[in-house]
């Protein structure tokens, strides 16, 4: 990959001008932004809801569901990343970030983008004990090693990205550099670099492996040994009820990888930037609007759960009235 040309100084911070998706009129900018928007709104609200449903309601304060709260806050946090800017751009035509503002950005979307996936590779973790261990459930998943193997899946994702960062940090660019994206995605600040990009990209693609193949790997051999143990059962009942506690998960791990590989496709064949970009786009917008939606409709407890707060606030809002 080619380096960008140096035109101008370089010895200031740089400044980066968010060029958005090139081939979209301008006159389909605000109804982009009122996609967008309305996206993010289904976004804080879905997972609110579930976060709401599982502190309030006793029956799912269980490890499942203490998992199920950390991917919710994390998809909240995973598109407040991104999209507000994206917000500004459509709606205000805010192009400009400052060099710190946009390392952050990066920062935070490749480690919420590994948490994610180690999110997901506890929650399987916890499927496979359930059925593959039930006995040593209780044992293995106590209040304290939930906490432990969250905090894990956390800190590693925080921590991992951390090189790429200081490698970006220390790129060259122009005192204005165009980003080819909406936001400030890795691969989108080493192109508008002025340095030898080889060492980066690099770099990204080993980051990539790391959080795309090796969750995906570990979650596969779960459910391997899930699959195993479900086929050893004899009753068509007892079948039916273990794979039921795994389909909202299974169906979020297919989105989730559904996303990256039309991200992946998206770079990787031979087509303009604004395929690329849109492909990075659905990645950020996908997976947290539809985890909630998955949840809501296929876990009979969350959906429970959900109408037993929905119903006791209408019931306090007639008796509000009646006083």
């Amino acid at each position: 990959m080619e380096a960008t040309t140096c035109n101008g100084s370089v010895d200031g911070s740089p400044i980066f001008y968010l060029v958005g998706i090139p081939s979209l009129p301008e006159s389909l900018f605000l109804p982009v932004f009122f996609i967008f928007l309305l996206f993010y709104i289904l976004i804080i609200l879905g997972n609110a809801l579930i976060l709401v449903a599982v502190v309030a309601e006793p029956s799912l304060h269980k490890p499942m569901y203490f998992f199920l709260t950390n991917l919710s806050a994390l998809d909240i946090l995973f598109t407040t990343t991104t999209v507000p800017k994206m917000l500004s751009l459509f709606l205000l035509g805010d192009r400009f970030l400052s060099f710190p503002a946009c390392l952050l950005q990066m920062y935070l979307f490749q480690s919420f983008t590994c948490s994610e996936a180690f999110i997901l590779v506890v929650m399987a973790y916890d499927r496979y004990v359930a059925i593959c261990r039930p006995l040593h459930y209780p044992v293995h998943m106590t209040p304290q090693n939930n906490a432990i193997l969250a905090a894990s899946a956390w800190l590693t994702a925080l921590l991992l990205p951390v090189p790429a960062a200081v490698k970006i940090s220390q790129m060259v660019y122009n005192n204005i550099a165009l980003i080819y994206h909406c936001f400030c995605d890795h691969l989108a600040l080493v192109q508008a670099s002025c340095s030898d990009t080889t060492p980066q990209t690099l770099m990204g693609f080993c980051i990539a492996m790391v959080v795309s193949f090796l969750p995906l790997l570990l979650v596969l051999l779960s459910y391997a040994h899930i699959l195993a143990s479900v086929l050893r059962i004899r009753s068509q009942e007892g079948r039916s009820k273990a794979f039921s506690t795994c389909s909202s998960h299974l169906l979020v791990v297919g989105t989730y990888y559904s996303s990256i590989a039309i991200a992946y496709v998206a770079y990787r064949a031979d087509l303009p930037p604004d395929f690329h970009i849109m492909g990075n786009v659905a990645y950020a917008i996908l997976t947290p609007i539809l985890n909630p939606l998955i949840y809501t409709l296929r876990n009979k407890d969350v959906k429970a759960a959900i109408t037993k707060i929905a119903c006791s606030k209408t019931l306090s809002e007639i008796r509000a009235i009646g006083l």
